[in-house]
């Protein structure tokens, strides 16, 4: 697990092809690897990769075909910049919101707006994620946690602080950039469970929760 909040921006140094997936090899750039070992996990753009080896500067990872079926990783050339951050552990502080690096899909930037000293990204999500996407919600763009500004239909706006764009990769971000989404844990875990196809009719209802009540609250819409 992780929390969306970015602790240095690495780079691609190359991305080989093995057999139908691919093996990438990452500079860390000022992450501090010390305590990083073989299988430990770090959020790379967004995607939980496992380190496979490491390097005088960085670590090595295998892409599995199913990850790049859902993320952009296969389409980055070498020397993207990237944006990295190491699994949690017990005593990190939750900055952000819990994020799995399970990408769930890929959107794209619709445009870029200065607001004051801040920037508004609109961003647009496929019609299949756009459900779980709420005003003033979590969600996660290439790693990085962010609330939901304003929604209409499949596009959301993001008001980004100049902090932000300092210490990740969306300042590079221009309209028709490609970016890795997450939506939030819970939705999708609510969405599972009020399955009216997984229902158990002879169970006592545990609650009076209802799909009308959560999006009354502002959780789903």
């Amino acid at each position: 697990m992780f929390t969306g909040i970015i602790e240095a921006v690495g780079r691609l140094l190359s991305a080989e092809k093995r057999r139908g997936d691919l093996r990438v090899t990452v500079d860390s750039g000022q992450l501090d690897l010390s305590d990083v070992q073989l299988g430990d996990s770090i959020a790379t753009n967004g995607v939980c990769l496992t380190v496979v080896e490491q390097t005088g500067s960085g670590y090595v990872a295998d892409v599995s075909l199913e990850t790049l079926e859902h993320t952009t990783l296969d389409t980055l050339p070498a020397g993207s910049p990237l944006n990295l951050e190491k699994a949690l552990t017990p005593t990190t502080r939750l900055g952000g919101h819990l994020v799995s690096g399970h990408v769930d899909g890929v959107g794209r930037v619709v445009s870029v707006e200065s607001a004051a000293r801040s920037s508004v990204y609109w961003l647009e999500a496929p019609k299949t994620l756009a459900r779980y996407i709420a005003h003033k919600g979590s969600i996660t763009i290439d790693g990085v946690s962010l609330t939901v500004n304003k929604v209409d239909g499949c596009r959301f706006a993001l008001n980004i602080v100049p902090h932000t764009q300092q210490e990740t990769i969306i300042t590079h971000y221009r309209p028709g950039t490609r970016v890795n989404l997450e939506v939030d844990l819970l939705a999708r875990y609510l969405e599972r469970l009020l399955d009216p196809s997984l229902k158990d009719e002879r169970a006592e209802p545990a609650s009076n929760l209802t799909t009308g009540f959560l999006a009354e609250h502002g959780f789903m819409r």
